[in-house]
């Protein structure tokens, strides 16, 4: 059983002893840190819930609700929801932070509490700390039987969000409605069932078909939409019946599609086809992580505009979206953040954008996907034993490759030319993760493989 406590939130396996997995205790205690600290912060006494459709969620759901109360925290539930829907419902309801009950793209015996701050947004790292602290401390006091909050449900925010999505300007529902796709949606029986499907209809979009869409909570196949995991929808495209696949993740901040031959168009390619419109029609900058794929600098570049990337993790691609006025930006995960709606990944913004941009394209999808510059990346990682030093490790990678350009924001990106790799520390154990890209994918397994005899070696002498 796991539980892991980090700046983010708390997550783990649910069932098991308290400490060692995400057990009621563990829930409560975490909620009781979280509402303190959010009406020490911001003095409001408001908290937004909501949650996807694995099987825990409405029991971590009562447990959460039941301490903010016990706090004297009012909360608004909006019950099955998506991870960007109460994003945006925080500042919407001027609430004093909020509270995602998902596991994200875990398996269905996983469940977390993920924290937003009072703009809806998550929490910051220096944030996250006090948060652990007041929880460690268990430094909460509740309040009397007189002043308990009060809990009030809210299902009217998909909705909301939907409508608030159809309102922007680069979203054009009739261009959308004129190229009558068919288009089949992998929902892996979550959220995304009770939100792009809705939205799909309101982008007038008729012929829709479900995979997976009851919100039961009852995943079909690893939830994570990698192309491995994909192969029922991808069967279905390759009769020919479908223009388009769209797949989510249980709490829909992930958008992954697969062409009308079959072909899964990649995670990665998703912010770089979304970008492409979004630039197309609007210059400004962009951001993604550093080991998100070179194609996005390209397309940036391409209309005249900088790209910047940032350390991994969705805090740090928006800290640095605002700090550079970036347009579009998002993770190579499928994680599309459109600030004109909000600073959150949202799956919902990005098929409505894509979706336009495919219109408007006028071809299939396959060949919007050759427009694109093609890019390999290769994903490995060392274990080492706990005594090595991983800081020191890096260190020496960055001395011998100082010739090339190099960025250590998040642990040693190593440039060469169009190809890099990045090497980055995990946080709970002695591992080094290495990401290597190349137009070829057998060169880029060639250049994670010699970054990884490199660090061997270090690690030898």
């Amino acid at each position: 059983m796991t539980l892991i406590k980090s700046i983010s939130g708390i997550r783990g396996t649910i069932g098991g002893a308290v400490g060692e997995s995400l057990t009621p205790v563990d829930a409560v205690k975490f909620a009781a840190a979280f509402g303190s600290w959010v009406v020490a912060k911001t003095g409001k006494k408001k908290i937004i819930i909501g949650r996807d459709a694995r099987p825990s969620g409405q029991m971590i759901s009562d447990l959460v609700s039941s301490t903010l109360i016990g706090l004297g925290i009012d909360v608004v539930d909006l019950g099955l929801s998506t991870t960007p829907t109460v994003e945006i419902a925080v500042p919407l309801e001027e609430a004093g932070g909020g509270i995602i009950l998902t596991a994200s793209h875990n398996p269905v015996q996983w469940n977390a509490l993920k924290l937003l701050n009072d703009k809806g947004e998550f929490i910051s790292g220096d944030d996250g700390k006090e948060v652990l602290e007041i929880a460690e401390k268990d430094n909460f006091k509740f309040a009397d039987v007189k002043k308990l909050g009060k809990v009030t449900t809210n299902d009217s925010y998909i909705q909301k969000h939907i409508e608030m999505v159809l309102a922007l300007p680069l979203v054009d529902v009739e261009a959308i409605k004129k190229a009558k796709f068919k288009i089949v949606v992998d929902a892996v029986n979550s959220t995304g069932g009770i939100s792009v499907l809705p939205l799909l209809k309101a982008l007038g979009v008729e012929t829709v078909e479900p995979l997976y869409c009851e919100p039961n909570g009852q995943f079909p196949h690893n939830p994570e939409p990698l192309p491995e995991h994909l192969g029922q929808i991808s069967s279905m495209l390759e009769s020919g019946k479908y223009d388009l696949g769209i797949v989510v993740d249980p709490d829909v901040d992930r958008l992954a599609f697969v062409d009308e031959s079959g072909s899964v168009f990649g995670e990665e390619y998703t912010l770089v086809a979304v970008a492409d419109y979004v630039l197309s029609q609007t210059k400004g900058n962009t951001v993604s992580n550093l080991s998100s794929t070179r194609a996005l600098r390209d397309v940036t570049e391409k209309y005249g505009c900088q790209y910047e990337p940032s350390a991994v993790g969705e805090v740090n691609v928006v800290v640095k979206m605002k700090e550079i006025g970036a347009v579009i930006g998002g993770e190579g995960n499928g994680g599309i953040i459109y600030p004109e709606l909000h600073y959150g990944r949202d799956a919902l913004v990005g098929i409505a954008l894509f979706l336009t941009h495919l219109a408007k394209f006028g071809k299939r999808v396959s060949m919007l996907r050759a427009k694109y510059p093609s890019y390999h990346i290769s994903k490995n990682k060392i274990e080492l034993s706990p005594e090595i030093d991983v800081d020191k490790v890096l260190t020496k990678m960055k001395e011998q490759y100082k010739k090339q350009p190099i960025n250590t924001v998040d642990g040693v990106k190593i440039e060469f030319d169009k190809e890099w790799v990045h090497l980055r520390k995990s946080n709970t154990e002695p591992i080094i993760r290495i990401y290597a890209e190349s137009e070829s994918a057998a060169t880029a397994e060639h250049l994670a493989q010699k970054i990884m005899s490199d660090i061997r070696e270090i690690v030898a002498n």
